[in-house]
């Protein structure tokens, strides 16, 4: 190919560059033969890396990068997946999980998964078994080990919980059935005062009738033969009836009867026994009545002897009241008092 001359140039121009002094008009000429050449396409433009008097590198792809749980965005020049993963130091083993395949060619946006495989240790009941495995969870592992749960097993940690640190995956099979037992329901007795009994004694006027309650109860029996009940429901099949006992007065006192409540005038609302004060806790004189006796008084009903008061001397008591208007009520009058046995 002919050498393409340009005006004002001949060969002992060219030759001088590079081994004598650079003169300015050796700067021109290269100048000159440069654009000479781009024009004639011995040369080309550089590209848009080039910066400066640098060169920058740029990416081919950025891929959709998944691995230990986190996602993230990575740039790459691999032309695979499997190249990828050996641009980020990872050694895929035979255990591991990957997708798409080490073989497929790499492209823009494409997303890769990668979990490196781990040991497991399974403990189904009494058996203990060490895997390796991928897998994203438990569910996955066991079901890669073709173990099925029964109905009333349970897995720790949970099937959609990942495989955990330590490795170890419990399986606990329970056995479970549920009973219907027929219980009965204990008779309550209650005693009340008849004053036709003789004083002393008592007559039973109501035997009463046990009740009956049917008790759904759910057993579960663990793999080492434990077994444990518990209620989950009853239902009443029969109430049942009190027992209902007629008793006698041991003694009847004729005495004078007045009314206090705890927020009398002087009162603290504690009485001399230390129960609180109000209906049913009557004062007494403790030498014509022991204080703790229990004692019957018609139109007040059953009382305790449980304080004392300084005029409440002999033939006297005072009733307890709660309200300040049932006691002004009462006011004053002679009532029969029945000591109980």
């Amino acid at each position: 190919m002919p050498v393409r001359r340009f005006p004002g140039w001949d060969r002992k121009d060219l030759g001088l560059i590079g081994r004598g002094p650079l003169r300015r008009s050796h700067v021109l000429a290269v100048s000159v033969l440069t654009a000479g050449l781009v024009w004639a396409g011995f040369l080309t433009t550089p590209s848009p890396a080039y910066a400066g008097n640098a060169f920058s590198v740029s990416s081919a792809h950025v891929v959709i990068f998944t691995a230990q749980g986190s996602t993230t965005e990575q740039p790459t020049n691999a032309a695979t997946v499997g190249a990828f993963l050996s641009e980020h130091g990872i050694a895929l083993s035979a255990n591991d999980y990957l997708s798409p395949a080490a073989d497929t060619p790499i492209s823009d946006r494409m997303s890769i998964e990668y979990r490196p495989a781990i040991a497991a240790t399974i403990i189904n009941g009494r058996h203990r078994e060490t895997v390796v495995t991928s897998a994203p969870n438990v569910a996955s592992l066991l079901q890669s080990q073709n173990l099925r749960l029964g109905k009333y097993d349970s897995v720790t940690p949970a099937l959609n919980a990942a495989i955990p640190p330590n490795g170890i995956v419990r399986i606990d099979h329970f056995l479970r059935w549920l009973r219907v037992e027929h219980r009965t329901i204990a008779i309550n007795t209650i005693k009340r005062v008849n004053l036709a009994v003789t004083p002393g004694k008592s007559k039973v006027a109501a035997k009463g009738e046990v009740g009956m309650i049917d008790v759904l109860v759910q057993f579960t029996q663990h793999a080492n033969g434990d077994v444990k009940a518990r209620v989950i429901g009853s239902r009443v099949v029969r109430k049942a009836r009190p027992r209902i006992v007629e008793v006698g007065a041991v003694a009847a006192m004729q005495m004078i009867a007045t009314a206090y409540t705890p927020y009398c005038g002087g009162c603290s609302g504690v009485t001399a026994t230390g129960r609180p004060a109000g209906h049913g806790v009557v004062a007494v004189d403790p030498r014509v009545i022991p204080l703790g006796t229990r004692l019957y008084i018609p139109g007040y009903g059953y009382a305790v002897a449980g304080d004392t008061g300084g005029a409440i001397v002999g033939y006297r008591i005072d009733l307890g009241y709660t309200s300040n208007r049932d006691a002004l009520e009462f006011g004053r009058r002679a009532v029969t008092v029945y000591r109980l046995k």
